[in-house]
């Protein structure tokens, strides 16, 4: 990696931790809160593409992995990987990675079709690929049958659409003036 691709990974990075820091919103009956982090993994993968996006989300994760509370709520350390929301962590390796792939696939010509372009990048690894990591590990941590956790997680959806809308109209508006995919 060139200092640049460094310098932006650990910006975005940054940006997850940021995110993060907003409190989380614990919900009756799911172990899991609300977050924001999943917006910083669409942003990451949108604007920075799948292997620069991967490298920002591995070094949030390692960074809560050696304990720093860099996790909602102040947590961190190797322990909150095998609890209930360990899977959607691990689940934004494979989130940024696909919202990148997507992104870079599609992102051409006009900028109405980018839009278009960020949004499905969004949906697709921003929401899909970190449920479909997250909701089987929640099962089998809470020992809860898949159907029931996929239940649990549907409350999420609302939210994490409108997180998609905000990372694909921010990664759109930042690449009329600084384009970060095609680089």
């Amino acid at each position: 990696m060139t200092n640049k691709n460094l310098v932006l990974a650990a910006l975005f990075a940054a940006l997850i931790v940021v995110l993060s820091l907003m409190p989380p919103i614990p919900l009756p009956g799911i172990p899991v809160p609300i977050t924001l982090q999943t917006l910083g993994v669409m942003l990451a993968g949108v604007m920075l593409g799948p292997w620069r996006g991967l490298a920002a989300c591995l070094l949030y994760l390692a960074l809560a992995a050696i304990g720093l509370p860099v996790l909602p709520g102040g947590r961190g350390g190797l322990g909150v990987f095998a609890g209930p929301t360990g899977g959607f962590l691990v689940g934004m390796l494979l989130g940024v990675v696909v919202t990148g792939l997507v992104a870079r696939a599609l992102a051409y010509g006009a900028m109405a079709r980018m839009l278009g372009a960020y949004l499905l990048a969004c949906l697709l690894g921003g929401i899909l690929a970190v449920y479909a990591v997250g909701v089987p590990w929640l099962a089998a941590v809470t020992q809860m049958e898949l159907s029931k956790a996929a239940m649990a997680v549907a409350v999420f959806v609302p939210g994490d659409l409108i997180k998609a809308l905000i990372a694909s109209w921010a990664a759109w508006r930042v690449e009329r003036v600084w384009p970060l995919l095609r680089r």
